[in-house]
């Protein structure tokens, strides 16, 4: 059911991010993020200008708690490795529902992982928390605006 009066920024909260950088060849990752919080989250990966012959992989991981206790990845949730040949200024997106993750081992935290090989490339992203279970869904500090 729509809901028109409750505006967007009440029913999507930034869970964890990757800034902008231009990052070096290893495997960078964004905080653990609760899905008590939310039904569903959506990892946006922005790649902008390519190092010579990078690549670029990412994948989302589950966990137990914050710390990153019994880390693994989520079946289903990598990308297919971007390369600098496919061009510059790519993003992509992946989707994971609660129910997705390992429940019966008490799996219930998020997080993005993306690994650049070979040269430095630009990256960002942000894992987005949607359909909060109770709203307005809370942002975190380091969202300064908010304009209605």
């Amino acid at each position: 059911m729509s809901m028109p009066n409750i505006k967007p920024s009440d029913k999507i909260a930034v869970g964890a991010v990757l800034d902008p950088v231009s990052q070096a060849a290893a495997t960078v990752t964004t905080g653990w993020v609760s899905m008590q919080v939310a039904e569903n989250l959506l990892a946006i990966l922005q790649v902008g200008a390519f190092g010579a012959s990078a690549t670029v992989d990412a994948k989302l991981q589950q966990a137990s708690d914050s710390t990153g206790t019994g880390a693994k990845d989520i079946t289903g949730k990598a990308i297919t490795q971007m390369v600098a040949a496919g061009g510059n200024n790519k993003q992509i997106m992946i989707n994971v529902r609660s129910e997705e993750l390992d429940v019966t081992n008490a799996f219930c935290f998020v997080r993005l992982s993306v690994t650049v090989g070979t040269a430095a490339t630009l990256i960002s992203a942000l894992l987005l928390q949607l359909d909060g279970r109770y709203q307005p869904i809370a942002q975190p500090a380091s969202v300064t605006q908010t304009i209605s």
